[in-house]
């Protein structure tokens, strides 16, 4: 099989398939693990590369191989354009790679590298070896930085106990770029909005041979022009909402002054105060550029614009300030979407569900969005358990409007980059499950969500109310015994009505994917009735014992008193580039109590199916009693 797959036998005269290359590092000094790492870095700069391989074998080159063909056309044709030509030996210049590693080696302060290359061949096959020589690596003995008097320069030096340069450290060009990089950025949150990191360059004396340092002086270029040596501050902020590629006039006549910023538009879709906590740079302030780059997240993350455009101008040649400018493209105002999903549960059902969306952006000229979704769904179980041969189906309604705002009696400005949100939610659903029940069941939030940071998120929802009323359930479940054995099934149809505040707070680092080891934790807490069940004395089991006054209705129907708190870490450790092991500990507990003696059948804890404990059937185990 592999002589028949061998890819050799299809060269011709002389040629030979070229392999790959191999790095052979001669300094007894370096580590274990940076002679790897180093061997493995150099390696990804020969050229040209193999073909591509799996396993020893190279399907790509083989799909070529057997496919050729002079027609321009059909599958044959197709399959030979989806192959890899061969990749000769005579493709491999081993003097232009050479000089390409010892550049890079000296990028990495071994300036005294020596590499020579040379080629193995063996059945058709040749493989380049680069035998390299480091000489010894370059450390750093001392870093300056300019030490005249004008604004530029003393900001420069003002930042040098954070240089990234270190005595002691080997010699890198990376670190030096990267250097350049944090300073010219450190300025930028300084106001020299024209400073780049061309304008500075590091003087690299490695005269020192016999002690194998350097020193390093960093300097702004004489040719660094004066505007780029200046202290920039803001003038004026203009916002032109509704901006198109057909605008070519500022139309400043037609600006309106709110807050500290100008709104310009033709006629009016989004009201000015939109943009209170949006513009983040302030007329007479620095200027920098995190306040920039959080204007110009805040906009995108308001929600009804696709685009935004910015530009600053100076305000006269021989004045050192700046006009912003923030040029919006909206979305389309309203959009309609259908989704269809396919899905299977941890309680072995398979079902389908089919979502029609509206979004109406924008809704009252406030970049509100109004959220409309029309679902149904069916699932079913095969199951000799109880109900398992019955048919669950659900039909909804669900709105949301949003603001990206926070509603409320007192004033919230948000200074990072993140928009805050308040939304309200109404919904309504009927469940059937055939032959067996149907339930009404209405929902209604009012809350708030917003990101404190990159890493944690918060949402406090002021008022949750759920209401559940059984419309109709048939004796073919009542009458079945595990129905009379178990009071979570009877739960199940019993009328519910939960309503409380509710607040949940996210922290995660797992974006951060150079780290070894990343986390997430969520926590939340909840509860309904609990102020309103202990003023007034709501108690349940006083009213089983004959007592009926105390258990406590509204709209008729006994209404859920508890309090419950769910807390879930993960952990992952990274163990390749490409692989990681995680594990994940939940910990939860909820306290029915006063006008309850039990959860919602919503809120309580199950376990069991594929996902969970295997052994045992979905949702079986729990809510926490076991009779022995």
């Amino acid at each position: 099989i592999l002589q028949a797959c061998s890819n050799t036998k299809y060269l011709t005269g002389n040629q030979k398939l070229y392999v790959g290359g191999k790095i052979n590092i001669i300094n007894k000094d370096l580590k274990k693990s940076d002679r790897s790492a180093l061997s493995s870095q150099l390696a990804g700069l020969l050229r040209p590369k193999p073909n591509a391989s799996i396993l020893g074998l190279r399907p790509k080159l083989y799909l070529y191989n057997i496919t050729r063909t002079t027609k321009k056309k059909g599958i044959k044709h197709y399959l030979h354009s989806k192959g890899e030509a061969p990749v000769l030996a005579s493709a491999v210049d081993l003097d232009k790679n050479s000089k390409l590693l010892i550049s890079r080696l000296q990028d990495q302060g071994y300036f005294q590298a020596d590499v020579t290359g040379d080629t193995v061949s063996k059945d058709k096959r040749t493989t380049a070896i680069y035998t390299i020589n480091t000489g010894p690596g370059y450390t750093i003995r001392k870093v300056t930085f300019p030490s005249t008097k004008n604004s530029l320069d003393t900001a420069i030096a003002g930042i040098a106990n954070k240089s990234l340069l270190k005595v002691g450290d080997k010699y890198n060009l990376d670190v030096i770029k990267a250097e350049r990089n944090r300073i010219d950025a450190t300025l930028k949150e300084r106001g020299f909005y024209y400073f780049a990191p061309e304008d500075l360059e590091a003087h690299v004396d490695s005269t020192n041979i016999g002690n194998h340092q350097v020193d390093i002086d960093m300097q702004v270029i004489n040719t660094t022009p004066g505007k780029a040596r200046d202290i920039y501050k803001i003038n004026q902020v203009f916002v032109y909402p509704n901006y198109s590629l057909r605008d070519t006039s500022l139309m400043k006549d037609r600006a309106v002054l709110y807050d500290n910023y100008n709104v310009v538009q033709k006629r009016v879709t989004v009201k000015p105060f939109v943009f209170k906590n949006t513009v983040q740079l302030r007329p007479g302030n620095v200027y920098n550029r995190t306040d920039h780059n959080k204007s110009l997240s805040k906009f995108i993350n308001l929600g009804p614009f696709k685009y935004v455009k910015n530009r600053f101008e100076d305000v006269s040649t021989d004045s050192a300030k700046l006009d912003a400018y923030y040029f919006l493209t909206q979305f389309p105002k309203k959009s309609l979407s259908v989704d269809v999903l396919g899905r299977t549960t941890s309680a072995n059902y398979n079902g389908a569900q089919l979502n029609l969306n509206f979004r109406n952006r924008n809704t009252f000229k406030g970049a509100e969005l109004l959220t409309v979704t029309l679902f149904g769904s069916t699932d079913a179980q095969v199951s000799s358990s109880f109900g398992g041969g019955h048919p669950l189906s659900q039909v909804g309604l669900q709105t949301t409007l949003s603001w990206p705002r926070i509603i409320s009696p007192f004033n919230f400005r948000s200074d990072n980059a993140y928009i805050p949100r308040t939304n309200l939610s109404v919904g309504y659903s009927i469940v059937n499950r055939s032959g067996l029940y149907n339930l009404n069941s209405f929902n209604g939030s009012f809350g708030y969500q917003w990101k404190e940071n990159v890493h944690r998120s918060h949402e406090l929802n002021l008022l949750q109310i759920t209401y559940v009323k059984p419309a109709n359930v048939d004796t073919a479940y009542t009458n079945n015994p595990q129905y009379t054995s178990n009071p979570a099934l009877k739960h199940v149809t019993d009328p519910q009505f939960t309503f409380g505040p509710s607040y949940s707070y996210i922290y995660t680092n797992t974006t951060e994917t150079y780290r070894t080891n990343t986390i997430y934790y969520s926590s939340r807490i909840s509860g309904s009735g609990n102020i309103i069940g202990i003023a007034t004395g709501a108690d349940t089991l006083a009213a089983a014992a004959g007592r009926d006054e105390k258990l406590k209705k509204i709209f008729n129907t006994p209404y859920n008193q508890y309090i419950k708190l769910e807390n879930e870490i993960r952990f992952f450790h990274k163990v390749t580039p490409n692989s990681q092991i995680a594990a994940r500990l939940i910990a939860s507990a909820g306290l029915p109590y006063g006008n309850s003696t039990i959860l919602p059948y919503s809120q309580q804890f199950f376990i069991g199916g594929p996902n969970s404990l295997r052994g045992f059937r979905a949702r079986s185990i729990g809510p926490g009693a076991v009779d022995p």
